[in-house]
């Protein structure tokens, strides 16, 4: 699985998937400042799935209909990186098989995915 990190997300997420042996983009590294729309055309034609705090990317997908090749959101309460990293970790080791493709929204309590 292909990631595409948003420049919302912490740097050290993009470091950490990395070192777990996961591809990963960093919009940051590569087009700073990329409108959210071009962020989903950018994974889409990479076959990425974004990671986003970036409630935006929910519009465009259900409003505006933008194909996509998978977007995680997270809505933590806690914007720690640690806290995030734990949910991802989580997301990846039990729910890998359902990510790509999908709106996934990952909260404190919850992982919720969406087609």
């Amino acid at each position: 699985m292909k990631f595409l990190i948003d420049e919302s997300v912490e740097y050290s997420l993009v470091i950490t998937l990395r070192k777990l042996g996961y591809n990963v983009s960093s919009v940051s590294e590569e087009s700073p400042s990329l409108e959210d729309r071009d962020v989903i055309g950018l994974a889409y034609s990479e076959e990425r799935v974004i990671i986003t705090n970036d409630k935006d990317f929910g519009e465009l997908i259900y409003r505006q209909k933008f194909s996509h090749k998978g977007v995680i959101l997270f809505r933590l309460k806690s914007e720690n990186k640690e806290t995030k990293l734990n949910r991802l970790k989580i997301l990846l080791e039990k729910y890998s098989d359902k990510i790509q493709g999908r709106f996934t929204v990952v909260t404190d309590s919850a992982i919720r995915f969406r087609i």
